[in-house]
């Protein structure tokens, strides 16, 4: 059922990406870790499409949800490092439109700390919005801010690839998917995409929703998604214009916060630079700043539970202490930065330990960050690079 290749030193990995498929339901996954460069194990197994039975191979690829947020934010510090983006000018030197209905104080910073105020929408999107770029930067540009920009974060749980993206775009003057291609899945090697093209020939695995079981404990998150359809919540969850992960049309979108096409070796390929620290892609100094807490917050807006990024990417999230905190929680290194997706995927980079990580799965799992399939394989890297505890909120060494 496991292919692929594990060194020695982290047969820990693939004993834990074994036992998620003959104890935990995994249906079909990927994980890859690279240390100091170097691939240290690649594994894929499962089934890609239980409809069909198709195997779940060496190019398979799924969507990747959040994950792609980091991708989108790698654009932008892209720019940054550059000089063509000012973290701390307002929003409207690049966009002016955005500058309106309170939202006319948002800097850049605040656009990647998802604290721009514009995470949902009010009003009903229509149908196939999420499908054109335009038409979701006019609806971002007059939606009233939901706070005033700068005085609390709240998850931009789609948004954040529209707010960060437009960015991108206009000071590029290329799509954020065209961008990201040409500027880090092509010089990485990255099997990574903002928007497949119309020859993409890769096998796309089709997302399993999670179905929820008898006794299942909720969120405060899942609990206002379901009964309070004009809350925050709500809106963020479910004003959709009908959008579905499996809609081939959805995976042709330029989707930056959640429409991502990956596998673990993609996002591995993406994340190997900044764990080195090699200055291919962006200098140390931003790599730096990538990884450092630009924002924490006892109770995220959106999301209820307290957060932490660092400039459009999660931190290690430790909220283990909650009601149902293993439904909240993403534990990796202190220095470590990357993003979870919804159902239970990740990747990250950890430039203290060279370590480059990502798990990507079809069936997905509870709550809104990992569960124990991706964390028991986090867990097993870091114990084997000789880390010791997480106790602290973080795997420490």
């Amino acid at each position: 059922m496991i292919s692929g290749f594990c060194s020695d030193r982290f047969a820990p990995v693939k004993a834990a990406f074994e036992r998620n498929f003959s104890e935990l339901g995994e249906v079909g996954a990927s994980v890859c870790l690279s240390v100091d460069g170097e691939v240290q194990a690649d594994l894929w197994g499962g089934v890609a499409n239980p409809q069909t039975g198709e195997a779940w191979a060496q190019d398979t690829t799924s969507i990747v949800f959040s994950c792609t947020k980091a991708a989108t934010a790698l654009c932008a510090h892209i720019l940054i490092d550059r000089g063509e983006l000012d973290p701390a000018a307002p929003v409207a030197k690049y966009w002016p439109e955005f500058a309106q209905h309170g939202k006319e104080a948002a800097t850049v910073q605040m656009m990647l700390n998802h604290e721009s105020a514009v995470p949902a929408f009010r009003e009903p999107l229509r149908e196939g919005g999420f499908l054109d770029w335009d038409y979701m930067t006019s609806r971002i540009e007059a939606e009233a801010a939901w706070w005033e920009p700068g005085t609390r974060n709240g998850y931009h749980m789609v948004n954040f690839g529209w707010t960060v993206g437009q960015l991108v775009r206009l000071v590029s003057g290329k799509s954020l998917g065209q961008f990201f291609a040409d500027e880090v899945a092509g010089p990485t090697g990255a099997d990574f995409w903002i928007g497949i093209p119309d020859d993409f020939d890769r096998p796309i695995a089709p997302i399993i929703p999670y179905a929820p079981k008898e006794g299942d404990a909720l969120s405060d998150f899942t609990v206002k998604v379901l009964t309070e359809p004009q809350s925050l919540q709500s809106l963020s969850f479910l004003n959709h214009g009908g959008w579905h992960m499996n809609d081939p049309q959805a995976h042709r979108a330029e989707i930056g916060g959640a429409g991502g096409i990956a596998n673990a070796r993609g996002q591995v390929a993406m994340y190997t630079p900044l764990a080195m620290n090699d200055g291919s892609l962006v200098s140390p100094d931003r790599v730096a700043a990538m990884g450092r807490v630009s924002v924490a917050t006892s109770m995220d807006a959106t999301l209820l539970v307290p957060s932490r990024f660092a400039s459009g990417f999660m931190k290690s999230m430790d909220n283990r202490a909650f009601p149902q905190g293993d439904q909240a929680s993403a534990i990796i290194g202190d220095g470590a930065f990357g993003h979870v997706g919804a159902g239970g995927s990740i990747g990250f980079a950890d430039p203290e330990c060279g370590l480059a990580f990502s798990y990507t799965m079809n069936q997905m799992g509870q709550g809104i960050l990992l569960n124990e399939r991706g964390q028991s394989l986090i867990d097993a890297a870091y114990q084997a690079l000789g880390y010791t505890s997480k106790a602290s909120g973080a795997w420490r060494n």
